[in-house]
């Protein structure tokens, strides 16, 4: 689907309608020099995995906590979970279907809701898949067992902010091919976004923000989380309910995500090294596109659209991206030694497919760090012509920006070399 240029924002997904023409032409991008992961602060050449780990590495993130994400508080001291309800013939039988609650109070006001498919057959412990949906939880298959999330929209006339039911059941379960995983051996998880943090400009009033601001604070300051943060922080949150339960195996939890949700994947698995893969799907910029190549979606654009996503620092670099100390690049190296795929769609020039691409590339020498194979090669491969040989994968697909059964077919692949 073409992208019209108009000034509209789409409810939803990746769908953005904009007023700011991008550029999609290679040749009218400005020159631009990228950050050496491999490159101290001080100048000092990092040459080593001991080193990498324990220099290199905590300075990038930081960098990037203090410039484009925000840093996030630590998991609440009275966090804690429940097993809402279980089903063990769900899926013709193929699964068990588990609500969690995990509350970050005590009180247990405010929660979100893990939802669960294990396989039935099984041996021991399985890996699992797990990332945020968009329209609730209920919206990701026609199970009529599932909960229906309460939909956190902007308050319309009536002031009302939550909604229940505004999005059908199973509308997106084409997003989420849950029976193939099942097949496959694969668990599946996933969030409602709205359940962390909701996906509009409210002056992080209703997500969870406000559970830790300091006396007289009203929003969080220039260099702490923003939506992205929040939401990659709630993932985190989740993980330490995965590590409780026995039917997954907790040491292969691959992240993923789809446009928006997929710059989160990749910060979460940047924050906590305990998710063993991260994927990410047509991210674009703040995700897996590199951001000095002014291809796009970029800087200027996604704060002025979606100003809640970053922290208010990243602001600063608004048409000023030659000024930005890190690059998305230096994001996929903080996964290393881990696995991280990439996948972009041809047509989804928004997302910058090559940029994309080019983020795997340049993070290459990490992995050699490690003594690990990253892309192994330069050049962007042929559409529909993956490549997951090493721990950097990487496809672009026919179509436009969204996530579809090729995708996860891919991404299965990918997992088995590592989890199987």
């Amino acid at each position: 689907m073409k992208r019209l240029i108009v000034g509209a924002i789409f409810l939803l997904g990746y769908g953005t309608l904009h007023a700011q023409k991008p550029n999609y032409d290679e040749s009218k991008m400005p020159p631009y020099t990228l950050p050496d992961p491999l490159k101290m602060e001080n100048g000092q050449a990092v040459t080593s995995a001991k080193m990498w780990k324990e220099k290199r590495r905590p300075e990038i993130q930081k960098l990037f906590e203090t410039h484009v994400y925000g840093k996030a508080p630590a998991h609440p001291k009275d966090l804690h979970f429940k097993v809402l309800n279980e089903d063990k013939y769900a899926v013709g039988n193929m699964a068990t279907r588990k609500e969690v609650a995990v509350y970050f109070t005590k009180d247990e006001k405010q929660f979100m809701t893990v939802l669960m498919y294990i396989p039935n057959k099984r041996k021991g412990a399985v890996p699992m898949f797990f990332g945020l949906n968009f329209k609730g939880n209920h919206s990701v298959s026609e199970d009529p067992g599932i909960t229906q999330s309460v939909i956190r929209m902007k308050p319309g006339p009536d002031g009302v902010e939550g909604r229940t039911g505004v999005f059908k059941r199973g509308a997106e379960a084409s997003r989420w091919p849950i029976e193939m995983l099942i097949a496959n051996g694969y668990a599946v998880a996933t969030v409602y976004r709205g359940d962390i943090d909701p996906d509009y400009d409210d002056g992080y009033q209703n997500g969870v923000q406000p559970l830790f601001y300091k006396e007289g604070q009203t929003r969080p300051a220039a260099d702490e989380w923003g939506t992205l943060a929040a939401w990659a922080w709630g993932l985190s949150c989740a993980m330490d309910y995965f590590k409780t339960d026995p039917d997954i195996d907790s040491e292969k939890v691959a992240v993923v995500g789809h446009s928006r949700h997929g710059k989160t994947a990749l910060w979460t698995a940047a924050i906590d090294p305990r998710f063993a893969m991260a994927i990410s799907n047509d991210s674009g910029c703040g995700g897996a596109a590199l951001t000095k190549r002014i291809y796009g979606e970029t800087v200027s654009i996604v704060n002025k659209l979606f100003p809640h996503w970053f922290c208010d620092n990243f602001k600063k670099y608004n048409d000023k991206e030659e000024l930005l100390p890190v690059d998305q690049h230096q994001l996929i190296a903080l996964m290393a030694p881990r696995p991280v795929y990439i996948a972009s769609a041809i047509d989804d020039k928004w997302a910058d497919p090559k940029g994309e691409f080019l983020s795997g590339v340049h993070a290459e020498p990490v992995y050699k760090l490690f003594g690990l194979d990253g892309l192994n090669t330069t050049k962007m491969p042929a559409v529909d012509q993956p490549i997951r040989e090493g721990s950097i994968g990487y496809h672009v697909r026919t179509g436009d920006h969204d996530i579809n059964l090729y995708d996860w077919q891919q991404f299965v692949k990918f997992a088995d070399q590592f989890f199987k």
